[in-house]
């Protein structure tokens, strides 16, 4: 998977629309991904062609609708930004699909399906739809459906609100795919699908009083398989499993991943980059992957102590921390994201950048998702970051010309096939390994 990826699809977002989430559903043919500006974009794959072989795999867009609008609070005197913060699929379970999306405060429910027939020849109605007068009906006729253009039809089935005092971060859906559970920066609650107007608080990590905060929440998920277990990480680096079989609130953890701190190395920003910013449990549901500001670690189900696999993505910030401080991007919070047999990991970097990591073979490799290498079938070339000071090849990229503003904080892949989607700012990238279309 790490050789050459091809890019077949880029989709430029118009305007000041920056990308705040990536989401592909459980077969991998629809992509959907949210903005700041509180729209959901959902693009759909194109079946394969005989004519057009190389067709296959491209992403067009299916659907755009507007999620969130912006609110204020009253009593808070607050403004609730309309920006998506995150995008869940559930499991299809008929001819529709249904996603969550949710912005800081609020949770909504979606019904996307298609609609290709229209009925006519109503008894009651005119052709546009007008009530008729009975008197003037003089005979019966049955309607029929009549075939019309494709219309993807999007609709709001539930709202969840007024649930979170703080923002809410991540939304996870439950394996037995009834339930769901959002979290915010203090509380973790617990959610039916069909009911919205009252959800279980499960994790409540606030102090009575609030001087004595140390930590926040800052992701969470529930496991693949097993409905009772989810985990959560927080501001400290800290994992915490949890059990819901053991209590109704789950303040108690099961098992607390932790990876104990190097004295040597501490330094005023060790508290900062070792905030967990993704969790995220692999497709088997034996492993977690997490990313701090400067490393990806895969942690193993069974051992807390400290992690299986730790990977550097950019350690050469290391000596740059003083001023990614003072231009807040040491606040950055990365996703991480596994390929569909948990054999390799990715996750973003800088300067439009992204970071893949074999986890058999231990190679890794740096690709940059840019507007040249987004030309159908473009080959992306590896790129390499020479450290401040550092010996430099042609073409390497010195630390001190990284731009910090251009940044990849989102991505996904595709649960069956090598294909990444990318958001780099306000444009999506949607990349497919056309020499290793086979997991390893």
């Amino acid at each position: 998977v790490l050789s050459v990826l091809h890019s077949v699809y880029c989709a430029m977002q118009e305007g000041p629309d920056i990308i705040s989430t990536v989401e592909f559903n459980h077969t991998g043919e629809l992509l959907a991904t949210g903005d700041k500006g509180g729209r959901v974009v959902i693009f759909q794959r194109e079946p394969e062609s005989k004519s057009e072989p190389f067709s296959q795999g491209e992403y067009n867009v299916y659907s755009t609708f507007q999620s969130h609008e912006p609110e204020f609070d009253y009593l808070k005197s607050l403004e609730i930004e309309e920006k998506i913060n995150k995008i869940r699929w559930l499991p299809q379970q008929n001819a529709a699909q249904f996603l969550l999306s949710t912005n800081d405060k609020t949770i909504k429910l979606w019904k996307v399906s298609e609609r290709d027939k229209r009925p006519e020849g109503y008894n009651l109605k005119d052709e546009e739809g007008r009530i008729k007068d009975i008197s003037t009906v003089t005979s019966l006729q049955v309607p029929v459906l009549m075939p019309m253009d494709l219309m993807v039809e999007v609709s709001p089935r539930r709202v969840f609100a007024n649930a979170h005092t703080y923002h809410v971060n991540s939304i996870s859906v439950n394996s037995d795919y009834m339930t769901y559970m959002s979290a915010d920066d203090l509380r973790i609650n617990l959610w039916h699908l069909d009911i919205t107007d009252r959800s279980f608080n499960i994790v409540d990590i606030k102090p009575v009083n609030m001087e004595d905060l140390t930590e926040v929440i800052t992701a969470a998920e529930f496991h693949p398989h097993h409905c009772n277990l989810f985990v959560y990480s927080s501001s400290k680096g800290t994992l915490r499993l949890c059990d819901m079989r053991e209590a109704a609130l789950c303040d108690k953890h099961s098992k607390l991943f932790e990876e104990p701190e190097d004295p040597s190395a501490r330094s005023f920003f060790s508290e900062i980059i070792s905030s967990v910013s993704d969790v995220k449990f692999s497709h088997s549901g034996r492993y977690l992957l997490t990313r701090d500001y400067l490393t990806a670690k895969v942690w193993d189900l069974n051992m807390e102590s400290k992690p299986l696999e730790t990977y550097q993505v950019h350690d050469y910030l290391r000596s740059k921390l003083c001023s990614l401080y003072e231009n807040d991007c040491i606040f950055d919070k990365f996703e991480c994201a596994w390929n569909g047999s948990d054999s390799v990991i990715m996750t973003g970097a800088y300067n439009n950048f992204f970071r893949m990591f074999d986890r058999n073979t231990k190679r890794d490799v740096t690709l940059e998702a840019s507007r040249e290498s987004s030309k159908p079938r473009a080959v992306l070339k590896p790129r390499r970051v020479c450290a401040a000071g550092g010996k430099r090849r042609k073409d390497d990229i010195s630390v001190d010309s990284l731009d910090f503003t251009k940044k990849i904080l989102h991505t996904a892949w595709h649960p069956n096939e090598n294909i990444i989607a990318i958001a780099a700012t306000n444009n999506l990238y949607i990349f497919q390994d056309k020499l290793n279309s086979e997991m390893h």
